[in-house]
């Protein structure tokens, strides 16, 4: 492993993005979408996903999300900021979730 611990790699994925824009990137570029900790760094995305679904990774893209300010009667809150990462496969790799590994 590349100088990263095992119990953070596992923390540092907390569920696949399933949206329309994340199925039409999926298609596209072979890319997957996850939600990540907001401490996560593109290396460690990429040791992560290598460890957790045995796939070759080629390339990581982070976005921060902002969280949406939201209203309920008079008092107004906003969401938690969270972060997205594109994972990009190498080509022939896929992460199938509706198989349930």
């Amino acid at each position: 492993m590349s100088g990263f611990s095992q119990e953070r790699l596992m923390q540092v994925l907390l569920a696949p993005q399933i949206s329309e824009k994340a199925t039409y990137v999926a298609d596209k570029n072979e890319q997957v979408v996850f939600k990540v900790v907001s401490t996560a760094t593109k290396p460690e995305v990429k040791a992560a996903v290598e460890l957790l679904f045995k796939v070759e990774v080629k390339s990581v893209q982070i976005a921060n999300v902002k969280g949406k300010v939201k209203r309920f009667g008079k008092m107004t809150g906003r969401r938690k900021d969270w972060k997205k990462a594109f994972v990009c496969l190498k080509p022939g790799q896929e992460i199938n979730f509706a198989a349930g590994e």
